[in-house]
């Protein structure tokens, strides 16, 4: 994609969200602010419609954005690592608007009661069909974690989020949780359920034996006249952060080199439009724009970042777009071309929030919905108490949800320290709201969620926290697998983002005292991914938290954060204290 300098402004000042007057309906009715989000004006010929990382939510939540979502060295200040303010300023969006309460964690109670849930496939549906009524031939790419995070996933071994997508219209798809299900699962879902309905591409997951491609690794859809290719992306590191025996025959990876010769044998076949639907997670995404040429845009998912403007990165080619349509179902990406002389010459960008109060149901996916449902229903709205205090899970080092598993884990297991994932996944709840079985699985449904108790050293506890460190906070994107920090239990300590590998985790403490390296510990977490779990007769997490929940008495009060002492790195656009 080339643009000139003034074209390349003329998109950053249009390509942001939809609605930036939205002081217009901030006081308006829903109707009226409905109207001034989603009536976006057509543009080009060629649209893409973009959802990712719905993790299986099918019925309205609420969502709280992060605090903290730090970046280091040449992240830092730099899409997507901006919180609160500094997005919004990015943005440019008013505080205390829709949007803003979209994109941010800012006063999120009060927003949260005065805008209501997002989501919902029922109303993400109403506005799929609004936008491809009014943008004729636009495809809608899932960008995967579609199958799983919720009871009714799990349970029905991924059969409702199937079904729901189908009815949705998805056109693409790639994967990450999909290949929880194990291998027989995916390709049976692939093979039957998706013929002939839904493209599920991935190029860079291939057979260990023969390194065949195990998916296609692109399609080209032909929109308007334009023919317009579809290269899938899939988690690279699905094997390292998930359990590997769920995947044993394939390799992953990032795969630039075979990224670029898809690229070229797509032009080849006549693409004029090539975008690539990924699940890098966004630093990743951004790294490989600049990696590889020929790719118009970067349709990004994994690491949960609503991002209201596009990033453009240049490379030896021209330059990509990088955009990511956050999480749960939340956030409906619209991207828009310009095609002329058989290539891009323009584009708009639109990041459209799904108000369930601003979008009504659609008739038939909401009957679907309920169907799915109705067996579990009484299952799934079992009471397990209230809670005082708001419970989220996003943020680079914990979230009271977080905090909630841990303090249970702690109880129950007769820990010492407990560990819980750095998982982005997961719903949020309002002081005064019902804590139900279905929250509960919000936050736990895996296909290998089983408590786990062990034995630890202190320079073994010190190697895990600074595994997950490096993930996270690694200065080339590369060596990011995309989740947050380990979130810890009973153990206190001191983190330096900015330090190598082995030097960021520091003066950890139990008790207020130090842990020491030849000391033994008890450790509660769960998820596991080592294949023994399976069959060590451990019980799952959700039925050791529901013990806890129970003996509170119905009432569950608010957590106490347990964070560690950040240094090095402060101030940064990305950390806001609380």
């Amino acid at each position: 994609m080339n643009l000139s300098k003034r074209e390349f402004m003329q998109v950053l000042g249009a390509g942001t969200m939809a609605g930036l007057g939205m002081g217009t309906y901030a006081e308006a009715d829903a109707a009226t602010a409905a109207h001034g989000l989603y009536d976006i004006p057509k543009f080009g010929n060629v649209s893409f419609l973009h959802m990712t990382d719905c993790h299986a939510q099918l019925k309205p939540i609420y969502f709280r954005e992060p605090n903290v979502n730090l970046g280091i060295g040449s992240m830092k200040g730099n899409l997507p690592h901006l919180v609160g303010e500094h997005l919004l300023k990015v943005a440019k969006v008013r505080p205390g608007t829709a949007e803003a309460h979209a994109l941010t964690y800012l006063d999120f109670e009060k927003a949260a009661k005065r805008y209501g849930k997002v989501g919902g496939f029922a109303h993400l549906a109403t506005l799929v069909k609004r936008m491809k009524a009014s943008r004729p031939g636009a495809l809608l790419l899932d960008g995967g974690d579609t199958w799983q995070g919720s009871a009714t996933s799990l349970w029905t071994n991924a059969q409702d989020m199937v079904d729901a997508c189908k009815l949705l219209g998805v056109d693409v798809m790639t994967g990450h949780w999909e290949f929880t299900y194990g291998m027989e699962r995916v390709k049976e879902i692939v093979e039957k359920d998706f013929a002939g309905k839904i493209d599920f591409v991935a190029q860079n997951v291939k057979t260990n034996d023969f390194g065949d491609q195990v998916f296609k690794p692109y399609v080209i859809r032909e929109i308007n006249g334009v023919p317009c290719a579809i290269i899938g992306q899939a988690f690279p590191y699905t094997p390292i952060a998930n359990p590997r025996y769920m995947v044993a025959d394939w390799a992953f990876g990032i795969q630039d080199e075979n990224m670029q010769a898809m690229v070229n044998e797509a032009r080849g076949k006549g693409a004029q439009v090539v975008v690539v639907i990924s699940h890098n997670g966004m630093d990743v995404d951004l790294k490989m724009a600049s990696r590889v040429s020929g790719i118009d845009a970067i349709m990004g998912g994994h690491t949960h970042d609503g991002m209201p403007v596009a990033s453009i990165v240049s490379n030896k080619g021209g330059k990509t777009i990088v955009t990511n349509a956050g999480s749960n179902s939340k956030f409906l990406g619209v991207l828009d071309f310009e095609v002329k002389d058989k290539k891009v010459s323009d584009f708009r960008y639109k990041l459209l929030p799904v108000f369930s109060n601003m979008l009504p149901a659609d008739k038939e996916m909401d009957a679907l919905i309920n169907k799915i449902r109705s067996p579990y229903e009484s299952k799934l709205s079992e009471v397990l108490g209230v809670t005082e205090g708001t419970l989220y899970r996003r943020g680079n080092f914990n979230g009271t949800g977080d905090q909630l598993l841990l303090d249970a884990l702690l109880d129950v297991q007769g820990a010492d320290i407990a560990f819980s994932p750095g998982f982005r996944w997961g719903t949020s709840l309002l002081p005064g709201q019902a804590l139900t079985r279905e929250w509960l699985m919000d936050m736990t449904a895996t296909t290998y969620s089983y408590a786990t108790v062990s034995q630890m050293s202190g320079a073994t506890i010190k190697t895990v926290l600074e595994d997950v460190c490096d993930n996270l906070f690694n200065p080339d994107p590369y060596y990011q697998q995309g989740g947050d920090m380990v979130r810890v239990g009973g153990l206190s300590y001191s983190c330096n983002p900015l330090e190598s590998m082995g030097k960021r985790i520091y003066d950890m403490r139990l008790n207020g005292k130090l842990i020491e390296a030849d000391k033994s510990y008890k450790v509660a977490g769960w998820a596991p991914v080592a294949e023994e779990a399976r069959t060590a007769g451990n019980k799952q997490v959700w039925d050791v938290v529901e013990t806890w929940l129970k003996a509170r008495g119905g009432k569950i009060s608010a957590r106490k954060l347990n964070m560690p002492k950040v240094d090095g790195v402060l101030p940064n656009p990305g950390y806001a204290a609380l």
